[in-house]
C-alpha cells in the first residue's frame, strides 16, 4: 500500500485473496467462513492496521449503524426549548454505548419530509427516534408502512400501537393541582399544550381530576391554550385573566409557558406567588433561575430520550419486541407557589 490511503474492506479482501463478504463476515464474527480464510483475512487486517467500519459490517448485517432523530420543528424552537436539548443528550448518550450515530433531522415542511422517505427507503438509517408527534400526522404511518423500526416520544393516543417512550403526564399534572388546591387555591387556571398532542390532552386530564377528587367545580373560562413556547404563555395568561381577574393559580402545561405567564404577571403587577401561584411542567433549566424559582413537575428527559434509543437498538440488533413504558413524574415544589 503507497501513501497515507486509509486501508479499505477492499484493501483486506485483496491482500486476502478472499471476496468483501468474507472480510466483513470476519469482521461481524460469523461462523460462515472457513478457518484458512479467517486466518488469512485477521492477517491480512493486522497488517494493513485496517478498522472495520459500519459500511463493512452492513454487508453482512444490511445495517448502517445509523438512526434518525426526527423533529418536526424550526431551528428557532428546537434551539430555545431545554426539552429537546434534553431528549437528545440522552438519546445520543445512550446510542455511543451501542456504537451507532445518530442523524438528527428536521421536518418542517413537505421537501425534508420527502427526504426523510427517501433516506428511509434507501435503507440509510436502521431506525427512526420520533419527537413531537400530532393526533393526526401521517408520518408515524408512513414509516411504519415502510418497515422501518420506530419509536416514539410520547403517543398519538391511548391507543397507540408502535413503541414508545412517554412521561406520566396525566398524574404528573394531576400532583401539580393537588399541591395548588392544598395551598388553598381555588381558582386554577391552566395553559394547556395542544390538543392534537396526547401530551396536551392528558395535562389538561390531570388538571381535570384533581378538581374532581377534590370536589372544586371545574370553570371552562380558566382554560386557556398554548402551545408549549413562551409567547403562547404570556398569551394565554393575558386572556386569563382579563376574562377571569380572580383567578388565584395557574398550571402551566410546560415551563416555557409559565416563563411567559409569570411576565405578564409581572407586568400586570400581581405578585407571585402573594396574588397568584405557578407551576409548571419539566424541571428545565430555566425552572431554577425565574424569578421567583418555579415550582414543577420533573419529567425525566434525558431518561426518556436514553429508553428511547435503547429500545429501538434492541429492536435494530436483536430483533427486539415493541414496548411502551411510561416514566414516573415528580413534583419539585419551589417559591412559585
Amino acid at each position: 500500500m503507497t501513501g497515507n490511503r486509509r486501508p479499505t474492506i477492499k484493501t483486506v479482501a485483496a491482500r486476502a485473496g478472499v471476496g468483501r463478504t468474507t472480510v466483513s463476515r470476519v469482521v461481524n464474527g460469523s461462523d460462515l467462513v472457513s478457518a484458512d480464510a479467517r486466518a488469512r483475512v485477521l492477517a491480512a487486517i493486522k497488517e494493513l492496521n485496517y478498522v472495520p467500519n459500519s459500511v463493512a459490517r452492513g454487508l453482512v448485517t444490511n445495517r448502517t449503524n445509523a438512526v434518525a432523530l426526527v423533529i418536526p420543528e424550526s431551528e428557532s424552537r428546537l434551539g430555545s426549548e431545554p426539552f429537546f436539548a434534553a431528549l437528545i443528550r440522552g438519546v445520543s448518550g445512550a446510542l455511543a454505548e451501542s456504537g451507532t450515530q445518530l442523524q438528527l433531522m428536521l421536518v418542517r415542511d413537505q421537501a425534508e419530509r420527502d427526504q426523510l422517505t427517501e433516506s428511509v427507503a434507501t435503507r440509510r438509517v436502521d431506525g427512526v427516534l420520533l419527537v413531537s408527534v400530532h393526533s393526526e400526522d401521517r408520518l408515524p404511518r408512513t414509516l411504519e408502512e415502510m418497515g422501518l423500526p420506530i419509536v416514539l416520544a410520547g403517543r398519538r393516543d391511548a391507543g397507540e400501537q408502535l413503541s414508545y417512550v412517554n412521561s406520566d403526564n396525566a398524574g404528573g399534572a394531576a400532583e401539580a393541582v393537588r399541591h395548588l388546591l392544598g395551598r388553598g387555591r381555588r381558582r386554577i387556571a391552566t395553559i394547556t399544550g395542544p390538543q392534537d398532542m396526547d401530551v396536551g390532552r392528558a395535562r389538561l386530564a390531570g388538571w381535570h381530576t384533581a378538581h374532581r377528587e377534590a370536589g372544586v367545580p371545574v370553570d371552562e373560562a380558566l382554560i386557556e391554550a398554548g402551545d408549549f413556547t413562551e409567547d403562547s404563555g404570556g398569551r394565554a395568561m393575558r386572556l386569563l385573566l382579563e376574562r377571569t381577574p380572580d383567578l388565584d393559580a395557574v398550571f402551566a402545561a410546560s415551563d416555557l409557558m409559565a416563563v411567559g405567564a409569570l411576565a405578564e404577571l409581572r407586568r400586570r403587577k400581581r405578585s407571585v406567588p402573594g396574588d397568584v401561584a405557578v407551576v409548571g411542567f419539566e424541571d428545565s433549566v430555566l425552572a431554577r433561575h425565574t424569578n421567583p424559582p418555579l415550582t414543577t413537575v420533573r419529567q425525566p428527559v434525558e431518561e426518556l430520550g436514553r429508553t428511547m434509543a435503547r429500545i429501538l437498538t434492541d429492536i435494530t440488533l436483536n430483533d427486539g419486541p415493541r414496548q411502551q413504558i411510561t416514566l414516573p413524574t415528580e413534583l419539585v415544589v419551589r417559591e412559585s407557589s
